[in-house]
């Protein structure tokens, strides 16, 4: 227990301004790296990713499909909420957080590691879809492990 906080007679603490501004400043830190990834991603998706991973497609069709690569990220979201909302009501909110954030990081680093369409042919853009898919599991889950 922090010791900016105090116990009311009902059992629970309250949180101090210390452990307020603490909470503050991990979910402020944690939402601008989450969004700093996305628009790293979107950025990638609209420049490079059709290139690298889509090249027998025509220059359209490449951009497209390496945008529903993107969406892939947002549609899993759902679905980390419910699997890691589960996990932080079972064993801990941290635990789910860590969990999460080691997901996040493994996923992010494969992807800087992916080889190209030119090297594995089909498997480097549904490997891109998975790992945006794990990407976007984790990010739903850190959400829901920080609110629950």
């Amino acid at each position: 227990m922090s010791s900016n906080s105090t116990t009311p007679p009902t059992g629970r603490t309250v949180a101090g301004a210390a452990d307020i501004k603490r909470l503050l400043s991990a979910a402020f830190i944690g939402t601008a790296l989450e969004w700093y990834d996305y628009f790293l991603y979107g950025t990638a998706a609209a420049l490079v990713f059709n290139k690298l991973f889509f090249p027998s497609l025509d220059a359209t069709t490449a951009t497209i499909a390496s945008f529903v690569t993107f969406a892939v990220g947002f549609a899993a979201r759902p679905i980390g909420a419910a699997i890691f909302g589960h996990i932080g009501d079972r064993y801990g909110r941290k635990a789910a957080l860590i969990i999460t954030v080691v997901m996040m990081g493994v996923a992010t680093g494969c992807i800087g590691l992916l080889p190209s369409y030119d090297t594995i042919g089909i498997w480097a853009p549904v490997l891109l879809a998975v790992l945006r898919f794990v990407q976007g599991i984790s990010v739903g889950g850190s959400g829901a492990a920080r609110c629950s």
